[in-house]
């Protein structure tokens, strides 16, 4: 009993935690799905905006207290503008999608959200993260080594 308890417990954090990409891995699926250069932004810059947002994380989510939306996926897709999570005041809906779908490990709806967020007119500079940890900084490193 003690152990089906235990395995229990150990499906459910794996359950919570989602697909946390391995760095190379996540930089081919991204250029395999149209991101490298879309819109003028490199894949180093998707890897660094990843990164910096969620860690890799497909299940990543972030509630933002001022305005009562909620941060999805390995992006951090915003509630507010982006997508519907029945509970955000004022939402937007700009993708079309219920926000769980951006915490699927398959991250291809993810990247067409992204891809919706980026020709808005604000762009890339649209994800906080980027603006502190990427913009202006060398990025090479994210996709270094990755036999891209």
């Amino acid at each position: 009993m003690k152990a089906l308890l235990v395995l229990g417990l150990v499906l459910l954090a794996v359950a919570v935690q989602g697909k946390v990409w391995e760095r190379c891995a996540l930089a081919r699926k991204l250029k395999e799905l149209g991101m490298d250069g879309y819109r003028g932004v490199s894949l180093a810059n998707w890897m660094c905006l990843a990164r910096w947002e969620s860690s890799y994380n497909t299940k990543a989510k972030n509630y933002n207290r001022g305005s009562g939306s909620t941060d999805y996926g390995i992006f951090q897709i915003n509630s507010r503008y982006w997508c519907n999570d029945g509970k955000t005041p004022k939402a937007v809906n700009g993708c079309g999608i219920n926000c769980n779908v951006l915490l699927q490990d398959d991250i291809t709806k993810a990247v067409q959200c992204a891809k919706r967020v980026v020709r808005d007119p604000q762009g890339v500079r649209a994800w906080v993260a980027w603006r502190n940890k990427c913009q202006g900084h060398d990025l090479r490193k994210y996709v270094a080594g990755c036999r891209l």
